[in-house]
């Protein structure tokens, strides 16, 4: 048995190409520069094969090395820019409306494993400890937006979920029973939106919709988030609800309307 069939890859599995994605993925923003060793330290691979994707990626112009240390170049947003021009883009002048009219922030997030991670933002005032922006992750089972995209999964992957999800009690609010947290999966199911009281941070509220492809299936989520010292939960549901619904279906028309139209084109 191939290495590809151990880790469940079918034959068309290109181990390369996920072995140069992971030394790119080995750059963050608290690891922005690296050495050789480390890159091989945090990818698993070897320093021959760790220096000849890194070789590779500086001579592409993906990134730059001063002699000891290596760093990822601008030209790497080339990669995500197709992603980032289609629902972040779509969405930003919904969420800027949205919050123009409830002055709450707003933002859109997809489900990426246990976490969520956001694509879109527009902010109001910082209610939050921690600053948010573009690629923030926060674990799903905590957030409005994350419990509305695990609401919309199939019950064998919420059932996998439940099982191997470390529920741990971010605030005296958190929900951290697998039992709850499903129950509380199945509401929001049933009713198409959610509001999490404080269980990601203490004073943080906020209100959940998901965004629908073309066939109905969720593919994000959009919130309004508030602080809890300036709605009550009742006025979230009651002044943030229709407006929040209101936005999700805009940006599904766009994001619909879009896709037509790209597909539409003679070179598409």
């Amino acid at each position: 048995m191939t290495d590809n069939q151990e880790q469940g890859h079918d034959g068309d599995f290109v181990q390369s190409l996920e072995r140069g994605l992971s030394v790119i993925r080995a750059f963050d923003a608290d690891h922005p520069k690296l050495t050789l060793s480390e890159v091989a330290a945090s990818t698993g691979l070897s320093r021959a094969a760790a220096r000849r994707f890194l070789r590779t990626l500086v001579q592409l112009g993906y990134m730059r090395s001063d002699g000891s240390r290596f760093a990822l170049r601008p030209k790497i947003l080339e990669l995500g820019y197709a992603y980032l021009s289609t629902l972040p883009e779509v969405a930003m002048p919904h969420l800027e409306q949205l919050v123009e009219q409830v002055h709450e922030s707003s933002s859109v997030c997809e489900l990426d494993g246990d976490d969520v991670i956001y694509i879109a933002r527009v902010p109001t005032k910082r209610i939050m400890t921690v600053t948010i922006s573009v690629g923030t992750r926060f674990p799903a089972y905590a957030t409005s937006m994350g419990r509305v995209l695990l609401a919309a999964q199939p019950d064998e992957r919420l059932d996998e979920y439940l099982e191997s999800a470390s529920l741990r009690g971010l605030t005296g609010h958190t929900i951290t029973s697998a039992t709850a947290l499903r129950r509380e999966l199945r509401k929001i199911r049933s009713q198409g939106w959610a509001l999490v009281d404080q269980e990601l941070e203490e004073g943080l509220r906020s209100i959940a919709a998901p965004i629908r492809d073309a066939d109905g299936q969720v593919i994000a989520a959009v919130n309004v988030s508030t602080h809890a010292g300036r709605r009550t939960l009742n006025s979230i549901v009651e002044d943030l609800l229709q407006p929040l619904l209101a936005t999700a279906r805009r940006i599904e028309l766009d994001l619909a309307s879009s896709r037509a139209s790209v597909r539409a084109r003679p070179d598409a």
